[in-house]
């Protein structure tokens, strides 16, 4: 129901901005404690499943409206799966375990970037002046934060999370026109399972179970899981989009700019991660190039990530 029909009040869109920001922002920290003792292949795999088995039974809860669901819809949602979730969340996971959780939010900050490149590609509008503008500025950020420093490992670990927002961005241009279920809690639902068997797989096929000693899970890695799947994935993606519904898309994107903020401060406090002046100059060109790029889009359209044909987060 577009926001103008349903207004709502004043504090529910206040708490709802600050679980999207928080909840998000923070979810670059709670990856990091989970894979202290977990596996990060494995853990991401294990919690789109659960995340997607939770949507998939809500949207198929006795009397809700039911749908066929057909090949050409789970061939997409594997397709989607694959980009946004193994190729996307599953190298944040990984990088988390060489770069630091800040600098891999800055990281993924820069999706509303690759995606203003790409969407010719996909038969989307060309980018204005602000919008070009927007996205030089952007990668100068990027490069800021590829420069060699501390280790060449690191380095090259950078560049391997980088690939992260690339194919994200793909994957959600192609999933504008990708055939899903009408119904956006099984759409996403399909997706996170599709996503998270693809994790499971790739974590087995790369030796992970081996390193899987369930009496050697700390206590604070098993509550950042349940966290990641309970509030980052469930309550944070619902938050969105209830505000999807009562505030303008434009407004809801702002998410892109504060998220990478909140991760790098809860970074900098609970990990004593530390935040150079390089890091804060990139960060701050990342931000004012995706303030732009985004404000250069039409308000007519949505802008944020979509997925399925709902706005979906790029979200770790």
């Amino acid at each position: 129901m577009p926001a103008q029909q349903q207004p709502a009040s004043r504090p529910a869109v206040i708490t709802a901005f600050a679980a999207v920001y928080l909840i998000w922002g923070s979810t670059y920290l709670t990856i990091r404690i989970a894979i202290e003792t977990l596996p990060p292949l494995l853990m991401a795999g294990v919690r789109f499943l659960l995340a997607g088995a939770i949507l998939y039974a809500v949207a198929r809860r006795p009397g809700a409206r039911r749908e066929r669901l057909t090949w050409a819809q789970w061939r997409a949602a594997f397709i989607v799966g694959a980009c946004l979730l193994l190729a996307g969340n599953g190298l944040v996971t990984w990088g988390e375990q060489y770069v630091a959780s800040g600098l891999v939010a800055l990281i993924i900050a820069t999706v509303p970037l690759w995606m203003a490149l790409f969407a010719p590609l996909f038969s989307g509008r060309r980018v204005g002046r602000l919008g070009v503008a927007g996205i030089v500025v952007g990668l100068v950020g990027v490069a800021l934060l590829l420069r060699p420093g501390g280790t060449v490992s690191a380095h090259w670990q950078i560049l391997v999370v980088l690939a992260s927002p690339v194919l994200w961005a793909g994957g959600s241009l192609y999933a504008r026109t990708a055939p899903t279920p009408g119904n956006p809690l099984m759409a996403t639902g399909m997706e996170m399972l599709a996503g998270g068997l693809l994790l499971l797989i790739v974590g087995l096929a790369t030796g992970e179970l081996g390193a899987v000693h369930l009496a050697s899970v700390s206590l604070r890695s098993g509550i950042a899981f349940a966290y990641l799947v309970l509030i980052g994935a469930l309550v944070g993606y619902s938050a969105y989009i209830w505000l999807l519904h009562h505030v303008s898309a434009s407004s809801a994107s702002t998410y892109a700019y504060v998220n990478p903020l909140v991760a790098v401060v809860l970074g900098a406090v609970f990990l004593s991660e530390p935040i150079t002046v390089p890091t804060l100059i990139a960060g701050a060109l990342i931000v004012v190039a995706v303030a732009a790029i985004l404000s250069s889009q039409p308000r007519r359209e949505p802008v944020v990530v979509e997925t399925s044909g709902v706005p979906v987060p790029d979200v770790a």
